[in-house]
C-alpha cells in the first residue's frame, strides 16, 4: 500500500472511530437521561396514589394499578420483602419504567409507557451514524488530497535523488519543496549533499585536468629526448616504451577531463555502419583480431547509413577491443546490425565483475591485482564518448559466459557516405 493510501485509509479509520465514540457517547447519556426522568415521573406517580389509596381505598383516576399482571417478577419479590424499587423492561408490552411498592398486603405499582421515548432514542442513534458518515466522506477527500500532496513531493524528492545518483548534479528539489516541513527539511539535506558532491567532483575533475595539463610540457621535452637515443640500446628502447605509456595516460586524463567538462562535441555525418565497423577493427592494432559478423547481409541491409561522429564511434570500439583482449578471452566478436544501429563486441573470458555491472565503469582503476579490483580507463572513456554521441553503451555477462558490450547508435539524418578519419588511438 502506498503512502498515500495509507494516509487514507488512517483519516477514515479515526474519523470512524472519533464518530463512533461520539455516538456512543451520546447514546448512552441521552438513554440515561430519559430512563431518570421515566423512573423520577413513575416514582412521583406512586407516591401520589399511594396517598390517595391509603386515604380513599382506591386508585381509580391516579395512575396506577394493584395487583398488575405484567409487573416484572423480580419486582414483585422486592415489593413482597417490603420494599418499594423501578424497573426497565422492554417486554411484549413495549419498552416501560416500572415503579413499586407494598399497600397493605397487596402491592401497588405504576407503568410509564417509553415506546416513543425509545422511539426517539432510535431516531437520534441514525441521525449520528448519518453525521459520522458525512463526516467521513468530507474529511476522507481533504485527506486524501493531503496525502497525494505529501507522496507528490516525495516521489519529486526521490526521482532527483536518482537524477542525483545517475549524475546529473545539477537536479535539485528545494522548487518543489515549498511549505516549511519535514519533507522540506529532507529536500535540503539532499540539495545540500548534491552541491557538496557536485563541488568535490569539480574539485577532482580540475585537479586530473591540471595534472594532465601541468605534465604534457614537460612529458613533450621527455618524448623528444627519449627519441634521441641509441636505437639499439635496449635500456633506452624501455625508456622509449615507458614514455610512450606515460604519454597515453596523459593524453587519456586530458580527454577525460574534456568530457568531464562538456567540453566534447560530436560531429555527425552519414556513415554506413557495417563497413565502418570492418575498417575499425582492421586498423586496430595486434593481437587483437575478432571476427565481425554484419546482421541483414541475406536481405541486403548490410549497407544500412546511420548518422554519427566515425572519430569517436572509432574511439569507443578501440576501447571495447582492446578491454576484450586484455580482460576477456578468444574468440573476440563484433557484431553489427546497421537496422538496429547497434554495434556489439564479446569475448569468451571470465565476463564483467558485478561491480562494473552495478556501478558502471570506474576511473584510474583496472583489472590488475595490485591497483584493486577495476576497469580502467578504457571503458571509461567508451561510455563518456557514447554519451558525446547520445548513443547508449551498456555491459552484460552473456549467459554462456564473457563479456558483452552493446553500443545503441540514435536515430539521425541517414544519406550519404562517410570517410574514417586518420588513426586516433595511442
Amino acid at each position: 500500500m502506498t503512502l498515500r493510501w495509507r494516509i487514507a485509509a488512517l483519516v477514515a479509520a479515526a474519523t470512524c472511530a472519533a464518530a463512533s465514540a461520539v455516538g456512543v457517547l451520546v447514546h448512552h447519556a441521552s438513554r440515561d437521561r430519559e430512563l431518570s426522568q421515566a423512573r423520577d415521573a413513575a416514582r412521583t406517580t406512586l407516591d401520589r396514589a399511594a396517598v390517595t389509596y391509603s386515604r380513599m381505598g382506591t386508585v381509580h383516576g391516579s395512575g396506577a394499578l394493584l395487583d398488575a399482571d405484567g409487573l416484572p417478577a423480580g419486582l414483585r419479590r422486592l415489593v413482597r420483602d417490603g420494599h418499594q424499587g423501578t424497573e426497565f423492561t422492554t417486554g411484549s408490552g413495549g419498552p416501560a419504567m416500572w415503579a413499586a411498592r407494598p399497600a397493605g398486603d397487596r402491592v401497588l405499582s405504576v407503568r410509564v409507557d417509553m415506546t416513543a421515548t425509545m422511539r426517539d432514542i432510535g431516531a437520534l442513534d441514525t441521525s449520528i451514524v448519518i453525521a459520522g458518515l458525512s463526516t467521513t466522506a468530507v474529511v476522507l477527500p481533504l485527506g486524501m488530497l493531503t496525502a497525494a500532496r505529501m507522496s507528490r513531493r516525495l516521489r519529486t524528492a526521490a526521482g532527483t535523488a536518482r537524477r542525483i545518483a545517475a549524475g546529473d548534479l545539477d537536479a535539485r528539489i528545494s522548487a518543489a519543496a515549498r511549505p516549511h516541513d519535514e519533507i522540506a527539511e529532507i529536500a535540503g539535506a539532499v540539495d545540500s549533499m548534491a552541491a557538496a558532491l557536485q563541488e568535490r567532483l569539480r574539485a577532482e575533475q580540475r585537479f586530473t585536468a591540471d595534472v594532465a595539463h601541468e605534465l604534457r610540457t614537460p612529458l613533450m621535452g621527455l618524448v623528444t629526448a627519449a627519441e634521441l637515443l641509441p636505437e639499439d640500446d635496449e635500456a633506452a628502447g624501455y625508456v622509449r616504451d615507458r614514455v610512450r605509456v606515460l604519454r597515453s595516460l596523459v593524453e587519456v586524463l586530458l580527454e577525460i577531463s574534456r568530457l568531464d567538462a562538456g567540453a566534447e562535441q560530436a560531429d555527425p555525418s552519414p556513415c554506413a555502419l557495417a563497413p565502418l565497423i570492418e575498417e575499425i577493427v582492421d586498423r586496430t592494432a595486434p593481437p587483437v583480431r575478432p571476427a565481425v559478423e554484419v546482421a541483414g547481409k541475406e536481405h541486403g541491409r548490410a549497407g544500412a547509413v546511420v548518422w554519427t561522429d566515425p572519430r569517436r564511434l572509432e574511439r569507443i570500439v578501440t576501447n571495447l577491443l582492446i578491454n576484450a583482449d586484455r580482460h576477456g578471452g578468444p574468440p573476440v566478436l563484433v557484431t553489427v546490425d546497421p537496422a538496429a544501429r547497434t554495434v556489439t563486441v564479446r569475448d569468451h573470458g571470465p565476463g564483467y565483475p558485478e561491480e562494473l555491472l552495478a556501478d558502471g565503469p570506474q576511473r584510474f582503476r583496472t583489472g590488475a591485482r595490485e591497483r584493486g579490483r577495476g576497469h580502467g580507463l578504457g571503458l571509461t572513456i567508451a561510455r563518456g564518448q557514447a554519451g558525446v554521441l547520445g548513443a547508449v553503451l551498456e555491459f552484460a555477462n552473456a549467459p554462456d559466459g564473457g563479456a558483452v558490450a552493446t553500443l545503441r547508435l540514435p536515430d539521425g539524418p541517414a544519406a550519404g557516405t562517410c570517410d574514417l578519419p586518420g588513426p586516433i588511438h595511442d
